[in-house]
């Protein structure tokens, strides 16, 4: 019964760890929502304005202008891509850390509950022993009460 308890609180705290992962891990997905939609509204600011300056000049900058703006979001693209890989390399090392911490813990647990098992073990034969013990004194007592 109390390894009942054992394993059911450490199934408890395995499950509020991970809740904690998930919850992380959501919270970095939000930011990184809010990053881009905030780097695309400075964009969409920056080519209104580009393009107000530029009116008067459009003909004679318009290929230079489209250069850029393609130079622009392949740069922009390139460093998204970079930090999503960099985001996900971080995020697989700290759930590889986290997956050998939980094994060896798990081992921990493991080697704990097997010298439980040989403990209760040893404590069942003592019992049987004792009460094998017992019976024989008893059935001594009383032959030796029947002859008296």
């Amino acid at each position: 019964m109390e390894q009942e308890t054992m394993l059911k609180e450490i199934l408890k705290a395995l499950e509020l760890h991970s809740d904690h992962i998930h919850i992380e891990m959501q919270k970095i997905s939000n930011q990184l929502r809010a990053e881009m939609k905030e780097m695309g509204s400075q964009l969409r600011t920056e080519m209104k304005e580009t393009n107000d300056q530029l009116r008067a000049e459009m003909q004679k900058m318009s290929d230079q202008l489209r250069t850029e703006m393609k130079e622009m979001s392949d740069r922009l693209r390139a460093e998204m891509k970079e930090m999503n890989d960099q985001l996900r390399a971080e995020m697989k090392e700290v759930v590889g850390k986290l997956e050998e911490k939980m094994n060896e813990r798990f081992h921990r647990l493991e080697t704990k509950v097997d010298g439980l098992r040989i403990e209760l073990s040893e404590t069942q034969e003592t019992v049987d022993f004792l009460s094998s013990k017992t019976l024989q004194h008893e059935r001594k007592i009383r032959k030796l009460y029947r002859q008296q």
